[in-house]
């Protein structure tokens, strides 16, 4: 028996070694899922694809200061048919004409109250808030990443756990059905371990149902299946002294933040967008148009002009004032959702940094716990042997060794996933930061291969 109890101590140095020591070299590291997660999460991917969607609304806006130019041709069959006096004798004549033309048309806006300036500077607040909306999804997959991969050495751990007491509850009850054999203990005593051995066997069979979905879980958001995980270890290293100095962090660099702030220039702008609408528009409009056999003595005509157009609205309604009022209250609500993510963010870095320092003292504590419920089973096997205590005690002081070890295991889990939350919350969960071997997305390369372009239908990747 003294041989399965050292095996399950060493069912939990899986997440025990999460502190200590290099990893295997062939090991898969927390680091190399977050790559994988990084690279190819296929929410993450498509938050990416939005982001360059977004980026054609710069271009789109920009059209706003070019001309449009539009070319116009006609072509078909005429007949005519004239009936008319000359010097009081009638005429007739009647002739096929073919009337042809080619006109080429531009138009160019040289004002219209700033709404093309203010809709290019609204356009690329999308973008800047857009760009924040895929780092906060960044944070999001890194931080599943990282808890599924912790989730996944926790339940390994606990299953090992769990099967270690098994076969030990084997051995007690095989012991415990000897001792009844020759008299030492009761039909009480063997109906106790095999209650004991049914209760560990469903714990067991638990450990590996939550094992199966973790499993699930792990391919769906890092992408493959989980093979020879080395331990993980906290990222403390990354993180602010200090609490206040974690809070204000927060507020500054925390995506949600940031985002909210790119929304409010959004809403601002779409404000003095409609209250262009009030203003004159100026526009130029040049043009060129041939003609050929439009009438019967006209073979060809030529027209060139270049006219000039003021338009000033009057009233249109009244639906131009409601946009703007509407607009004016959406800004208000863009302002007062900023005070409500601000101060999400705050509670969120308060709250995981709390629980960060109490998965620190959870994993001193949990450990203390270990040692002790080792030496109590080890006391108990001495006494019962001298029978001063009985089958049932050996038993429960067994079950409070694996409960031991097994909120040990999920200690040092709480404590590593902990230290990623407090870098999430405050905004620092990136590559960059943890220094993964990867390269980073950067969302600015495609932004400037679509600024200024003027036509074309392919996008930058050949599509």
């Amino acid at each position: 028996m003294h041989g399965v109890k050292l095996f399950t101590g060493a069912a939990v140095s899986v997440l025990l070694t999460a502190l200590a020591g290099p990893a295997p070299a062939l090991a898969d590291t927390i680091e190399a899922a977050l790559v994988r997660a990084y690279q190819n999460n296929p929410q993450l991917n498509a938050q990416r694809a939005q982001v360059r969607s977004t980026d054609e609304n710069v271009p789109q806006a920009l059209s706003g200061y070019r001309p449009k130019v539009n070319m116009t041709l006609s072509s078909g069959s005429q007949y005519q048919d004239i009936q008319q006096t000359q010097k009081g004798l009638p005429i007739h004549s009647s002739d096929p004409l073919q009337p042809n033309s080619a006109s080429l048309t531009i138009n160019q806006t040289l004002y219209n109250g700033n709404q093309t300036a203010n809709r290019t500077r609204a356009a690329e607040s999308q973008v800047s808030g857009s760009r924040e909306a895929l780092r906060v999804l960044e944070q999001t997959v890194l931080l599943q990443a990282a808890t599924t991969y912790m989730d996944y050495l926790r339940d390994s751990a606990t299953l090992e756990v769990q099967r270690s007491n098994v076969r030990v509850l084997e051995q007690t009850l095989k012991q415990t059905r000897d001792r009844f054999n020759v008299g030492e203990v009761t039909r009480t005593d063997v109906a106790q371990s095999e209650a004991q051995l049914a209760a560990g066997r469903t714990q067991a069979l638990t450990a590996e149902s939550n094992l199966t979905t973790t499993r699930a879980n792990f391919r769906r958001i890092i992408g493959n299946e989980p093979t020879n995980l080395a331990p993980g270890s906290p990222v403390d290293r990354f993180l602010p002294s200090t609490l206040a100095s974690a809070v204000n962090l927060g507020l500054v660099e925390n995506p949600s933040v940031t985002a909210s702030m790119f929304g409010i220039d959004v809403n601002y702008l779409q404000v003095k967008i409609n209250e262009g609408a009030l203003l004159p528009t100026v526009s130029l409009q040049a043009g060129i148009t041939q003609s050929y056999q439009q009438t019967l003595t006209v073979f060809r005509t030529t027209t060139a002009s270049a006219i000039a157009t003021a338009s000033v609205p009057i009233y249109q309604g009244g639906a131009e004032y409601a946009l703007i009022r509407q607009s004016k209250e959406n800004l208000a609500q863009q302002r007062l959702n900023l005070e409500t993510t601000r101060d999400q963010a705050r509670a969120n870095v308060v709250q995981t940094w709390g629980q960060l320092e109490a998965g620190k003292a959870q994993v001193q504590s949990a450990q203390a716990q270990v040692t002790a419920s080792e030496i109590a089973l080890n006391g108990v096997r001495e006494e019962a042997k001298a029978g001063q205590r009985t089958t049932l005690d050996v038993l429960n002081a067994q079950q409070a060794l694996v409960n031991a070890r097994v909120a040990l295991v999920t200690a040092q889990h709480d404590r590593v996933v902990a230290s990623y939350s407090v870098l999430n919350a405050v905004g620092r969960l990136a590559p960059q930061v943890l220094g993964l071997a990867t390269t980073v997305y950067d969302p600015s390369v495609h932004y400037q291969q679509v600024r200024d372009s003027w036509a074309g239908v392919r996008i930058p990747d050949g599509r």
